[in-house]
């Protein structure tokens, strides 16, 4: 296309002298070239010279290609904002620009000659002028470089220009990530006839030149299907258009051999599928056109896959079947599986395309449309799927040297085979139901006698499809064991109950020996998962686990997951395996299954069986807690938790061995919340274990106390970390335990709040506060010494953590800790209470947390978590009450929500409910709380009758002995809230924001004790209600506006007296 441009002229040999100076020998001469070239680049015209010097045919191919380098870098680092000389001197309105600038007159000899030139015969030269025109067009096509596009279509349609084509199609691919919704449509009928001619002629065309073709149309794609909701008739009218064509092509490529050494083979076939997956994705109804009228066009494709695969794989049997077309090139991907079932050996690249062809078959099975044309090759697919989750030889000889990893990718949950692969069973039993699940334990059934047939046969692999079987039914584990409950329960009726199956005009289901012959039509699975379980794991029983270290590992492992339904035998025999297993010297894949049995199977374990192997388990762990880490470190400590929980008295005489071993390896992991919090929970568990409590504490106190004192000098983590044990330690202490905790840490506990900045420290010291005061109760002020000095100290903290100015972060617990000061020592803070919701009400306004807005709430309205009944009722409202009463100003500053804004008529779904969630309205705070208020009323009399209610409040008192004369449902019934009230539940759903991991062993003892039971609440709201209207009648009145008419009814009622 362009002629050689002639000799050089005299900037040209300047420049052709100094490129070559740089690759002297001289390390002078090359520096005085460099710094040459590094002047000339400030010069106009450089780069025009550059691009000269490179298009110049007749200087030598090296000079050409040292000449482009600077070039092109110069170009292509600035539009990636990399290069100081483009981003000072390419464009005058850049940030940093310093003259001088590039002249729009040279830029335009630039891309004119740079164009000229993209079918350049050295493919080395064409690659950096098609890198440089694509860098150059990101930054000025469209605006300043409108020809740039009608050129490179030119270019690439022309059939005669070899050269051409390669050099405008990989420009062209450069660019098409900023192809948008203007040009695209425009572009793709021009386009296409030339894209689908580079990828259809191999025998023209390089793979690599192809895979950039098969690029540039899952750009065109994408950007379609991103177009498609707004201009969906004319965008799907142009997918029709070339979607025959397209999908031939794609069969053809997935149909033709890949070879793994080849990167371009592996990205031709990448972009294929990349292509299916937004056609799939973003086209899922296809014309009906496109449904193939021969059902036997598939079959030979199937028969060609099962040619690939290894032998013992092909009895499969293929039956005819009518697909769409997306479905013929779902069975041309089959065949990539050639190289899966022998050698095992999987490069990156491999393992990337095998995670893009998961992608599109998940995608394809998740697709309601799309899953009903392929429900006949379910059974295919999950057959080829197992066998795709066979451990690789990379992945047994990386496992075998580092327990760590094989741990760690066992619970990853991404970017691997096996993964994938469970992904896309878990979607056939969404899709299909019982018959994905019937599906799926067929091929597993089938890969199990394969794996028979090869062990029989002699083969050192027959072990892989055996374990790969085993991690499909484990990782369906949830599914499998619903499914086999419906059948247990289906087999009882027809067994049992067999006149239970009589259809319509008195037809019975054929029973024989308990099952219908007509189950599968029943909607339930035919294949029983229990008697296949067993019989996969009876046969691992007699190999050898060192031999086969893997599958003995996978059959530990998958047993705890299937207790619920396999035989108690089964789960106990190989819980018996899994202790004798931690034991002895096996490989270290055992030892992790053995300690996933055991941390799984320990707990609902026949006591009497476990009890004479239990000191052995417990010897066992700490030997290899000894030598875990990282990855095993969390496996072993989450088994020992279990064990000891499991171990009871036994427990007792191994505590001194095994907690010191825990708190050295919760120091040396403090930074590591996983595994410093699963230290702290063996721990708890130590401490619950009989006996084992006051040994554990003499053991931890004199340090936590050391740590705690000196805060300051600790390294990061160590104090917030103490702080966190300490309040494990508090949590459902004795008081003897809690006054010795005192004695050494409650000081130290005090200044941490006053004084530190970290968050992580405040917080926890924020727990552990309120844990002394769960713990000590009223008797905590009694041992600081000093009368009040304890409750001073105690509010000192509480004003600090209430501070508007602090991080709302730091504040997150406060409302744990107020609420126990509130219940435990009431009538100490009666002089306190005003300054303490005023405290309370200016932390909320600065708060830009709403957990912990609606925690400081449920403080002022001094709820108790789990407390049930007309004792949490009365709380709530005599609470409320008092701070509306305060009429506050900060109070109507504060939103919350109102009136539910009813946007629908009907039953609200939950898919209704995820397209269009409730939304409410925005009210004050006194709002909401006067119509909670009058809600409470409301109901009252509704309860008891207009008439009654000078007896009204013995329904909502708590009766102390037990005797009443009121029904219980009468009782109950003003007490828990009607669904017509549903203003007075919210007051009960607000008591259930704190505490959740108490367990309320104080409670009861609280509800008795707190003079609030003696508080008449109809009387003390009529009298809130009268002193509101008497006191601030404008404010009455606005509040009323918000009120039902019930409610509205129910204050009249009041004032009327």
């Amino acid at each position: 296309m362009a002629a050689a441009t002639g000799a050089a002229d005299g900037d040209q040999r300047w420049l052709v002298d100094c490129l070559t100076a740089t690759l002297d020998t001289s390390r002078d001469v090359r520096a005085f070239a460099e710094e040459s070239l590094r002047q000339a680049s400030l010069l106009p015209g450089y780069g025009a010279a550059l691009t000269k010097v490179t298009i110049n045919k007749e200087i030598p191919f090296g000079l050409r290609q040292i000449s482009f380098q600077p070039f092109f870098f110069l170009l292509h680092f600035f539009l990636y904002g990399n290069s100081a000389f483009i981003k000072h001197h390419w464009q005058e309105d850049e940030e940093n620009f310093v003259p001088p600038v590039v002249s729009s007159s040279e830029k335009v000899v630039i891309r004119q000659l740079l164009l000229t030139s993209l079918d350049d015969s050295h493919g080395k030269i064409r690659t950096a002028i098609s890198m440089a025109v694509a860098a150059i067009g990101q930054h000025d096509w469209p605006e300043d470089w409108p020809e740039l596009l009608p050129l490179l279509l030119k270019l690439i349609g022309d059939q005669s220009n070899g050269n051409g084509v390669r050099g405008a199609l990989r420009c062209l691919a450069l660019l098409s990530d900023d192809l948008d919704d203007t040009c695209v449509p425009k572009l793709v009928p021009e386009l296409f006839p030339s894209l689908h001619r580079i990828i259809s002629s191999p025998h023209l065309y390089e793979n690599s030149l192809r895979a950039k073709a098969l690029a540039i149309v899952h750009s065109c794609i994408s950007m379609l299907g991103s177009m498609s909701g707004v201009y969906k008739r004319d965008i799907v009218a142009l997918i029709t258009s070339i979607l025959d064509p397209l999908i031939e092509q794609f069969s053809i490529i997935l149909n033709s051999p890949v070879q793994s050494q080849n990167p371009d083979d592996w990205s031709m076939h990448m972009e294929v599928l990349k292509c299916l997956l937004q056609l799939v994705q973003n086209f899922p109804r296809l014309p009906e056109a496109k449904i193939s009228g021969n059902e036997n066009f598939a079959q030979p494709f199937l028969h060609l896959c099962g040619r690939h695969l290894s032998p013992h794989s092909r009895s499969i049997t293929c039956h005819p079947f009518k697909v769409q077309r997306i479905l013929i090139v779902l069975t041309m991907i089959l065949m990539v599986v050639k190289e899966v079932l022998s050698p095992l050996r999987f490069s990156l690249i491999d393992i990337l395309f095998f995670l893009k062809l998961f992608e599109l078959w998940t995608t394809i099975v998740g697709n309601t449309r799309l899953a009903k044309v392929i429900r006949g090759n379910i059974k295919e697919l999950a057959y080829y799927t197992i066998g795709f989750q066979q451990i690789t030889e990379g992945q047994v000889q990386s496992w075998s040297r580092d327990a760590n990893q094989y741990v760690a990718d066992e619970d990853d949950v991404t970017y691997s085979c096996r993964v994938s692969g469970s992904l896309l069973l878990e979607e056939m039993v969404n899709a299909y139901e019982d018959y994905g699940i019937d599906s799926i334990l067929e091929a597993a059934q089938m890969r199990f006698h394969e794996s028979r047939e090869l062990k029989q046969a002699g083969s050192a692999d027959w072990w892989r499809l055996h374990e790969a079987s085993l991690f499909a039914l484990g990782s369906l584990s949830e599914q499998l064991c619903e499914a086999q409950v419906d059948l247990y329960f289906f087999v009882l009726l027809s067994s049992s109950l067999p006149h239970l199956l009589v259809f319509g005009d008195g037809y019975h289901l054929p029973v024989y020996n308990g099952y219908s012959s007509n189950r599968e039509d029943s909607g339930l699975s035919k294949y029983n998962v229990r008697d296949l379980l067993e019989q996969m794991t009876a046969d691992i029983a007699g190999t050898g686990v060192h031999q086969y270290p893997f599958l003995h590992a996978r059959a530990l492992s998958i047993v705890p997951k299937f207790s619920s339904v396999i035989s108690k035998g089964v789960s106990e025999q190989f819980l018996i395996n899994a202790a004798h297993a931690i034991a002895l010297d096996v490989p270290p894949p055992v030892k992790v299954g053995a300690c996933r049995a055991i941390a799984q199977l320990l707990p609902g374990s026949n006591q009497d069986l476990i009890q004479p192997n239990i000191m052995g388990i417990l010897s066992s762990l700490v030997d290899l807690l000894r030598q875990a880490s990282e990855e095993t470190l969390h496996l072993v400590l989450e088994t020992l938790q279990s064990a000891i929980k499991s171990g009871g008295e036994q427990s007792t005489s191994i505590e001194p061995i095994i907690s010191p071993i825990v708190l050295d390896v919760w120091v040396q992991h403090i930074a590591d919340p996983f595994i410093s919090i699963d230290a702290v929970e063996v721990l708890e568990a130590i401490k619950n274990a009989p006996g084992c409590l006051q040994p554990l504490v003499s053991r931890i106190l004199p340090t936590i106390g050391s740590i705690l004192e000196k805060p300051k000098i600790q390294p990061d983590g160590l104090v917030a970390g103490s702080l966190d044990l300490l309040t494990m330690v508090l949590k459902n202490a004795p008081t003897v335990v809690v006054k010795a905790v005192f004695d050494t840490c409650f000081i130290s506990t005090i200044l941490i709040v006053l004084e530190s900045d970290d968050h992580g420290e405040m917080q926890n010291a924020t727990e552990c506060l309120a844990a002394f005061i769960s713990g000590g109760r009223q008797e905590l002020l009694a041992w600081g010494g000093e009368q009040g000095r304890t409750l001073k100290m105690l509010l000192d903290a509480v004003s600090r953590l209430l501070d508007p100015v602090l991080e709302s972060s730091v504040s997150l617990f406060v409302g744990s800790f107020v609420l126990q000061l509130i219940l435990h020592m009431a009538s100490h803070l009666s002089p306190h209470i005003p300054d303490l919701i005023a405290a309370i009400v200016r932390r909320m306004q600065t708060s830009s947390i709403a957990g912990l807005k609606c925690s400081l709430i449920v403080i002022i309205a001094r709820l108790v978590s789990e407390i049930q009944g007309s004792y949490q009722i009365k709380v709530t409202t005599t609470a409320l009450a008092l701070l509306i009463s305060t009429r506050h100003p900060e109070l109507s500053k504060l939103e919350v929500q109102g009136h539910l804004i009813k946007t629908s008529a009907g039953i609200t779904t939950r898919s209704k409910a995820r397209v269009a969630p409730d939304q409410w309205t925005k009210i004050p705070l006194p709002a909401k709380i006067f119509l909670l208020l009058a809600d409470t009323l409301a109901e009252i009399q509704e309860q008891v009758g207009d008439d009654d209610e000078c007896d009204e409040d013995s329904d909502w008192e708590e009766v102390q002995n037990g005797e009443t004369s009121i029904p219980d449902d009468v009782m109950y019934s003003a007490s828990v809230p009607s669904n017509a009230n549903p203003s007075v539940e919210h007051l009960k759903a607000m008591a259930k924001v704190f505490d959740e991991d108490d367990d309320g062993s104080y409670d009861d003892d609280l509800t008795k004790i707190d003079p609030l039971n003696e508080v008449k609440l109809a009387d003390f709201l009529t009298n809130i209600f009268v002193n509101l209207w008497e006191s601030d009648r404008p404010m009455f009145e606005y509040l009323c506006q918000g009120l039902s008419e019930t409610q509205k009814s129910a204050v009249e009622n009041i004032l009327r007296k």
